[in-house]
This record gives C-alpha cells, structure tokens and sequence, in this order.
C-alpha cells in the first residue's frame, strides 16, 4: 500500500568503523559495528519514530514531528558517547574510541511503500549527511519550525549550503552540542583562548578576504554559491566549512577527497577527511590534497585580532567580507 505524509526523515552514518576492520578483522568488526547501530536504532523506538532500514554502519528513520526526530538524533549521540567512554575506560582498540556519527534531518512529503520511504525529504536528508562533521547533526529549516522555542535555540544557522542533485540550495541549521574538553588542543596542540579573536583571513592567488565571527559560517568551495569561491576542478563544489563557535574558528571538511591543515611555516599536516578541527595563529589549508605542492589549490589562513595585531604580509590587498 502506498501512502503520501509528511515526514520528518532521519539519516544517521557512523565513521571511523574503516579502523576497526583493519584492527579487528572483518567478523568481530562486523559484529561491533552491527552491534553499535543496533544499539542506537533503540532511540528510534524511544523517540516514537519508525526504523526503515540499517545501512552498514547507519541507519534511515521516520518521524511524525520535528522534535521527535531532532530528540532522536540527540539520544543517539549519547549513545554513542557512552559506547566510546566505555572503551576508553576498558582500555578498547583506538579505532573503537575514534567512532564519531553524522545525523541529518529533513521534512517533507514522504511516499511510504513497501516498508521504503521516498521523496525529497529523503533525499535532502540523505545527501545532507556529507556535510555534517564529526559528532554533528544537522537539520533544514523545514524541520527547525517545528521545534518548541527552545529547542531551537540549541542550533545555529549555516546559512544555505549547496546540495548536490537539487537547484536551489537549503538553509541548514547545525545543533550544538555540550563539549567535553578540547579535543583539538590535544591533537594539535595547546591552544590559548584567553583573548577571542575578531576575524579570519583567508588568501587564494589573488583573492584576499577578510571575515569576521559575524560572517560565519564560511563554505570553501568550486561553487559560485559557496562564500569563498575557489575555481579549481580539484576542489569540491562545497570543500570545506569554517565555523565560530565557543570563542574560536573551526574547520569540518565536506569534500570527497579530504582537506589537509598545516599550522605555521613547518608543522605536520593535520588530514580532516570529514573531520574538524580548531584554527589558531596561522598556516595553510590544503583543498583535496595536501599543501606540498604549489600548483595544488592551498589556502592561506590567519586568525585575526584586529585591536592588537597587525596580519601577517601574504602579498595580496586585504578586503573586508
């Protein structure tokens, strides 16, 4: 039987279970990647939504109303969250405690058949997933609406992003989650966050911008619609986003093919393959390959305090955004 309602959709993607199939080997591999989406699939029951199916390493889901989906995405996290924390205290493999999850919502008419589900809202939701970093989750606007008021307050706006398949772009909300340390500082170094900064400049060949917090978030991309366009065939139509949050700038990468961070002049390149991580002082972003090669599409950045430094000479005019 076929039937036509309106749906808030769920898509939600585990990553990093790649390094547990090198660590564990394929059967207890499988066997705990099963496990950890079975055991997040529980907050669909427990949000009063319907699972439509498992994908591997995530799953697709229905709900009648925006809040039981966005609910649902949160207990998801904290599942996850938990199943991590318990490795780390059992003294797990790495690879256990690098799992990270991605979760979209999308609302719209959904066509139920056959237990599948099908339409815009699904496809939006399905191809929105690529954009959202490590431990994120992101919603339409669609869905945003339908939130209680506060509720909504827990998720800042990313302005409209591209995706792909559709014309016209969606305005995306991110949800902020409560963070547990800074995980940035111990993977890339100590971070000082005693003085916020005002700004961001980003240099490519000739296009010199500068932006401050109220500008974010800014897409990196081959896109005309992206914020900071970079006509290259190598880079992504939406590459990369940099964000504001909590007193600094961040970098997600969305590409297919990675983005590659080197702090300073000399410094070991960070690889964010839909990762994040925190933006200080200055260096260099590489877009789908890494910043060893100067022909390759590279980005120079510097994070700006406009009352007490002057920015670093990259060769090019500055221009405020």
């Amino acid at each position: 039987m076929t039937q036509i309602r309106e749906r808030t959709v769920l898509f939600a993607d585990l990553r990093g279970s790649t390094g547990l199939f090198e660590t564990l080997g394929n059967a207890e591999a499988t066997a705990l990647v099963t496990q950890t989406v079975g055991l997040i699939a529980q907050a669909v029951d427990e949000c009063k939504g319907r699972l439509v199916k498992t994908l591997g390493d995530g799953l697709m889901a229905v709900f009648e109303t925006p809040n039981d989906g966005v609910q649902a995405a949160i207990r998801m996290h904290e599942m996850l969250e938990r199943v991590v924390a318990r490795g780390k205290s059992h003294g797990a493999s790495p690879s256990l405690r690098a799992l990270r999850m991605q979760v979209a919502l999308a609302r719209g008419e959904v066509v139920e058949m056959n237990g599948d589900c099908f339409g815009d809202a699904v496809n939006v939701a399905a191809r929105l997933l690529n954009h959202a970093g490590d431990n994120e989750t992101l919603i339409t606007t669609e869905v945003l609406h339908g939130l209680p008021s506060a509720k909504k307050l827990r998720f800042r706006s990313l302005d409209l992003i591209a995706i792909r398949g559709r014309a016209e772009p969606v305005h995306v909300h991110v949800l902020d989650q409560a963070t547990h340390g800074d995980v940035a500082a111990t993977q890339f170094g100590e971070i000082q966050h005693a003085v916020e900064p005002d700004g961001i400049r980003l240099v490519w060949l000739d296009l010199d911008r500068v932006f401050d917090v109220d500008n974010m978030p800014i897409i990196l991309g081959r896109s005309v619609q992206a914020t900071y366009c970079i006509t290259d065939a190598r880079v992504s139509r939406s590459h990369a986003r940099i964000d504001w949050h909590a007193g600094s700038f961040s970098i997600t990468d969305l590409s297919y093919n990675g983005s590659f961070v080197r702090f300073g002049s000399s410094g070991d390149v960070v690889s964010l393959k839909r990762g994040s991580c925190t933006l200080h002082g200055s260096g260099v972003i590489g877009l789908g390959s890494p910043p060893v090669d100067a022909s390759s599409p590279i980005v120079k950045f510097e994070v700006l305090h406009f009352a007490d430094t002057e920015p670093h000479s990259f060769g090019h005019t500055r221009s405020r955004a």
